[in-house]
């Protein structure tokens, strides 16, 4: 799951949200859980969060990502 952030203050926000997936899954103890950013130039960041495909449908209702793809190691 990810969720875009655009404009000059995009990096920070992105690693703030970032911040908060991470303390989502940990309070809800999400195993297997994966959470980070990455910039795609510099002004647009993202926060991710990769989960097991069985959690995406609900976790989607509650986290709202903007968009969302498959992750491959």
């Amino acid at each position: 799951m990810i969720w875009d952030f655009r404009g000059e203050n995009g990096a920070l926000t992105a690693k703030h949200h970032e911040k908060h997936l991470a303390e989502y899954a940990e309070s809800e103890n999400l195993e297997e859980t994966i959470t980070g950013t990455q910039s795609y130039s510099p002004t647009h960041h993202a926060a991710f969060m990769v989960v097991n495909e069985g959690m995406v449908a609900s976790l989607r209702e509650i986290l709202k990502p903007h968009r969302g793809q498959i992750y491959e190691e």
